[in-house]
Order: structure tokens, then C-alpha cells, then sequence
């Protein structure tokens, strides 16, 4: 999954203005680097970000995605909390809405996902974006999270989604401090447990900056191919990355270590 930040605020592209001629340049660049889904956002749901109107979003995304509708026939993920933003990008030709919320800011996000047919990615999460740390209070974080997300499966399914149109995500870096985003990437196998496919999220995150130092965000990269073969080895079916190229290899390799793993022969 390649990522398309259509925010002004994007914590992991140095390039601030939202030029969606650009934007669809460097996803169909990411679908020919060998992206399968591209994941386009347009309000940053950073630690302290700022909310935008859903008229705002929608006038950062929709370009963006209709672009990519005309000129590629990858699978398009929209990601936002809002039934009325993934409404309108499911019409633009979006199939997936991926939530970062895990359905907790918007219940009619689950009506419109079911309405259409849609594919739906639940992210654990906890509180909003400006006070999300101060929900990262944990006991037992693993079991925590598989709690929490079978609770945003049971708000999906009642609303009429099918199980097997949801993908779930573990949520690095939300509502988790550095020690939780580490413990989640190496206890990960623990959500297989909920019987859905896993979609994990690293790239670029800042707990990495523990171990890597200060660093802008887009020099990362390396750091990112260590959290994605760790996901790859613990389960995981999607990552969701910026720089798909070099993604693609680190997956490859990855996948292919586990296919001759003893037992898997």
C-alpha cells in the first residue's frame, strides 16, 4: 500500500503545497514501482494534528482520486474518518475506506462501507489526535488491542459490513508511546487471533527515532525496511509504506525467507 498525503501538514513529505496533478504522478509511479493499493489521506492524523472540515478534505482527496479512477485500475483506499468524505470518494472510485478512528468518530462510517460494498481497514486507536499520548496507558497492550479491535469489528459487522471485507490494523504510533510500537511489532502474531488480515503501518513513524536518533522523517527509510520485514515475518498480509520501490524488495525477500522457513516447505 502506497501512501498519498494530500495535506499541507504531512509529517513524512518534505513538499507542503497539494498539487493533485503531482500527487497522481507519484502514485502512478508507486502502482509501476509495484503498489497494489494506493492510500490517499487528506487531513493529517499525526499526534497533535489539527482537524479540517470535511468540505477541506474532500477538496484535497477527490482530484486525487478520480485522477488515479481514470488512469489505473489499482485498488484505490480512501483514508478518513468521516461517512460523508468516504461517501464521496467511493463515488470518485475509491473501494476501500480505511479508518484510522476503528469506527469510534463517525458510527455512520460502518453504514456507508456496508452500503457500498466497500473494504474496511480498522485501526486501533484510542482518543483524538491531540490527546491520543494520553491514552496510551496500557496493562496488558496485546490483549488490549485484540479487545479493542474485536470491539470495532462487532461496531462494523452489526452495521452490515462483512467479515471479510475487513483488513485490521494495530494503530503504531497511535495512541502508543516508542515501548508500544516496539512490543506491538514484536508480538504481532498475537492479532492473528482475530482471524482477519493484518495491515501494518511503520513507515517513517517516529518511535523509530529511540534507535535511529533525531532524524527527518524521510530519512528513515532503512529503519522502515527492518519494522516491515519484522511485520512480514509475524503475519502481516499489507504494509503500508512511502517509498514502494525498495518496499517491493524488502517484501520479496522477506516473503521468500519465510516460504522456506521449517514447516512452511
Amino acid at each position: 500500500m502506497g501512501v498519498i498525503n494530500a495535506t499541507p501538514d504531512s509529517f513524512a513529505d518534505k513538499k507542503r503545497n497539494i498539487d493533485s496533478e503531482r500527487l497522481v504522478e507519484i502514485a502512478l509511479r508507486m502502482v509501476s514501482e509495484g503498489a497494489e493499493v494506493i492510500d490517499v489521506g487528506g487531513e493529517s492524523t499525526r499526534p497533535g494534528a489539527e482537524p479540517v472540515s470535511a468540505d477541506e478534505e474532500l477538496a484535497r482527496v477527490l482530484p486525487v482520486i478520480r485522477g488515479l479512477a481514470q488512469h489505473t485500475r489499482v485498488l484505490i483506499s480512501i483514508d478518513t474518518y468521516k461517512a460523508s468524505v468516504a461517501e464521496a470518494a467511493l463515488d470518485a472510485g475509491a473501494t476501500i475506506v480505511n479508518d484510522v478512528s476503528g469506527l469510534h468518530y463517525d458510527r455512520g462510517l460502518a453504514r456507508v462501507v456496508a452500503k457500498r460494498g466497500a473494504g474496511l481497514v480498522l485501526v486501533h486507536n484510542r482518543g483524538r489526535s491531540r490527546e491520543m499520548y494520553r491514552e496510551a496507558v496500557y496493562g496488558d497492550l496485546m490483549s488490549e488491542i485484540v479487545a479493542e479491535l474485536h470491539d470495532s469489528v462487532k461496531l462494523a459487522t452489526e452495521a452490515g459490513v462483512p467479515e471479510n471485507k475487513i483488513i485490521l490494523d494495530p494503530g503504531l504510533g497511535f495512541a502508543k508511546r516508542t515501548e508500544h510500537s516496539f512490543e506491538v511489532l514484536a508480538n504481532l502474531e498475537v492479532l492473528t487471533k482475530l482471524d482477519r488480515p493484518l495491515l501494518v503501518g511503520p513507515s517513517r513513524k517516529s518511535f523509530m527515532s529511540s534507535t535511529l536518533g533525531e532524524c527527518p522523517p524521510e530519512e528513515r527509510d532503512w529503519g522502515t525496511a527492518s519494522t516491515v520485514t519484522a511485520a512480514v515475518f509475524a503475519g502481516a498480509h499489507v504494509v503500508r509504506v512511502h517509498t514502494v520501490r525498495p518496499m517491493v524488495d524488502v517484501v520479496r525477500v522477506a516473503d521468500a525467507i519465510q516460504q522456506h522457513r521449517i514447516g512452511n516447505v
